[in-house]
């Protein structure tokens, strides 16, 4: 996914940076990923630590997470039921086109017509499995993390779900065609929650706490409402011309409020190693983040030059400054 923050392009980074200060051998620890976002840096982590615990608040990222690192075994058949969801006949009334298609809202062009009942379809099917008990829950999340992918890479977007395309992208007139999120195979459990990172921080504990926060004032509450909307296909009434759910504000993404969070989440992480990724532009000023962190044990930071997130890739190309710092903030806590 095209995804704001994603550290796809930094993993190896963040990864190299945390095992110099670390050390290389992990098998005997916790790693927590408690902004997971779609799960990229405890993906990297998952087969060489004893547990992961990811988190995030917003469903959808739950959802991924939940197959990404919740899902460790082999799922027998897998094939077999993403080849029945990609031939089921569409549904004419479901939520998806009726809001979020032209033909059904007559003005919001999320998807193509069919896209959008084939979507609908697929949903309903997942849900219907469930409740029949003909998938356990290792399966459900695989699917719904599948649809999520598959259904984002047929979105009339520039990338997020702030606004919709005018016309059908290319890309968006091709028929959705569900393809499997595979993960990664081990024998360890980790576990994943969908909580407000500064609650569950007081319940949790371990080696290495990476932090993501957002960094600006971008809701991806807002930014992403259609993938949470897919995932939790809930029933609602859609608001406005973009067709928004109702979410929650995160408090890292408010300048009034992201500093005091942010020290709260310092002081109450019971890990030995905290490492938080942030850039130059973001809401906290270096030397803030310097400042809260060496109350709590030995500090230091990293940096690299890195290319900013832009929905619109053309713009960018015009774009005098397409780079911005990023800097890997690490702490071992005394």
């Amino acid at each position: 996914m095209n995804y704001i923050g994603s550290k796809y392009k930094l993993s190896d980074f963040i990864s190299t940076a945390i095992k110099s200060v670390v050390g290389h051998s992990l098998s005997n620890k916790i790693f927590c990923d408690i902004f997971a976002g779609t799960g990229i840096i405890g993906r990297n982590f998952k087969s060489i630590v004893k547990r992961v615990i990811a988190n995030d608040f917003e469903y959808y990222s739950y959802v991924l997470n939940k197959n990404y690192i919740g899902n460790h075994l082999e799922i027998e058949g897998k094939n077999e039921y993403i080849k029945e969801l990609n031939n089921l006949p569409l549904i004419e009334n479901g939520f998806i086109y009726a809001n979020y298609c032209f033909g059904g809202s007559g003005v919001r062009l999320y998807f193509s017509d069919e896209n959008g009942k084939k979507i609908d379809a697929i949903r309903s099917e997942i849900e219907k499995w469930k409740l029949i008990g003909k998938i356990n829950e290792s399966i459900y999340w695989f699917l719904l993390a599948s649809l999520l992918e598959s259904a984002d890479k047929a979105a009339n977007t520039a990338s997020v779900y702030g606004a919709y395309l005018k016309r059908l992208k290319k890309t968006a007139q091709k028929e959705l065609m569900l393809k499997p999120a595979l993960y990664e195979i081990n024998s360890y459990e980790h576990q994943v929650f969908n909580m407000d990172s500064n609650k569950l921080i007081k319940e949790i504990e371990g080696d290495i706490l990476y932090l993501d926060p957002p960094y600006n004032e971008r809701q991806y509450g807002a930014n992403y409402h259609l993938l949470n909307t897919i995932a939790k296909y809930d029933d609602f009434i859609p608001k406005g011309k973009t067709g928004l759910r109702d979410y929650q504000r995160s408090q890292y993404c408010e300048k009034k409020n992201v500093g005091k969070a942010f020290e709260v989440l310092i002081k109450n992480a019971k890990f030995k190693y905290i490492f938080l990724s942030y850039n130059n532009e973001g809401l906290m000023p270096l030397d803030y983040i310097r400042k809260v962190m060496q109350k709590y044990g030995k500090y230091d930071f990293v940096q690299i030059d890195y290319q900013r997130f832009r929905a619109d890739k053309i713009e960018s190309r015009n774009h005098k400054a397409d780079t911005t710092k990023e800097y890997l903030h690490y702490l071992e806590k005394s």
